[in-house]
């Protein structure tokens, strides 16, 4: 596993308890925060100052067992078909206008934990690596935002991080041949690792140009770049305003390059972004109840 090369936020179990954590890139040193709900952190903008947050924090002796940057996300909104090389590989063409579709919560799945594909599928499971944004901002009363403009959009904005949007892809494709939705293939249990560290956006002014890949074992099979996305960062934000409360806490994944590919049991599959680090999951088949 690659440590990111930037300072970074965490969340990690202490006890079985949820901790928040924070990575110093300078000391390449990790430090225990503490109890902190995620969600009030990143609605009061805690998190963009980790000097701060780490201040009286206790270095840790050991590395992390990471859990998922935010563990009770209002809503995960991903992005279909944003890499053109992508939506061609998928014999189809670019949306005329961003396509979202969501995950459920019980998607997530922390570094280095299991994808678990379930007992009863036995057709084909792929790989996606996306850049997820993390939204944090001011909050008061609860109310989220809507209708945010293009020059508003990176406000929202607290921090990036991996995401791998694991997806039943024969069952998608048989979905949509029936004109069913494709929540079914996006959202079995597991089916959306993240993390493990979350870059303040600020510290990251290169999400626009970052170097975006995958491995299968020693395989590479994606290779991109997020300059190449279709709908760009602010214009994904403002699009996704006009349909819904955007709120603290929200995962937005914005689209896979091309190269997706089969996801069998016995594989460990990781994700890299540059200047993020890597999320590294193992892959098994689930053993029939008995």
């Amino acid at each position: 596993m690659s440590s990111p090369e930037r300072s970074a936020w965490f969340y990690h179990r202490v006890d079985n308890t949820r901790c928040l954590g924070v990575f110093d890139a300078d000391e390449g040193r990790y430090y225990d925060c503490g109890v902190t709900d995620e969600l009030t952190a990143l609605a009061d903008q805690r998190l963009v100052d980790l000097a701060s947050v780490r201040t009286g924090a206790t270095p840790m002796t050991s590395p992390p067992v990471f859990d998922v940057p935010v563990a009770r996300p209002s809503k995960i909104l991903c992005i279909g078909k944003n890499y053109a090389a992508h939506a061609a590989e998928l014999d189809s063409t670019v949306p005329t206008e961003p396509l979202f579709f969501t995950k459920f919560a019980d998607t997530l799945l922390p570094h280095s934990e299991p994808i678990v594909i379930p007992h009863w599928v036995d057709s084909r499971v792929d790989h996606e690596v996306e850049l997820a944004l993390i939204l944090g901002f001011e909050d008061p009363g609860g109310r989220g935002r809507k209708y945010v403009s293009r020059d508003e959009a990176m406000d929202l904005v607290a921090g990036y991080t991996i995401l791998n949007d694991v997806t039943a892809r024969q069952i998608q494709s048989d979905d949509r041949n029936k004109k069913f939705p494709w929540v079914r293939s996006k959202s079995f249990d597991t089916f959306c690792p993240m993390g493990p560290w979350v870059i303040p956006a600020a510290d990251l002014p290169e999400a626009a140009e970052l170097d975006i890949r995958l491995r299968v074992n020693d395989d590479l099979r994606q290779d991109g770049n997020t300059s190449l996305l279709v709908y760009d960062i602010p214009h994904l934000i403002a699009y996704l305003s006009e349909h819904t409360t955007l709120r603290p806490g929200d995962i937005i994944a914005t689209g896979t390059p091309a190269g997706v590919g089969p996801l069998v049991d016995g594989d460990t599959v990781t994700c890299e972004i540059e200047h993020i680090g890597s999320l590294s999951n193992s892959v098994v088949h689930e053993a029939k109840p008995t």
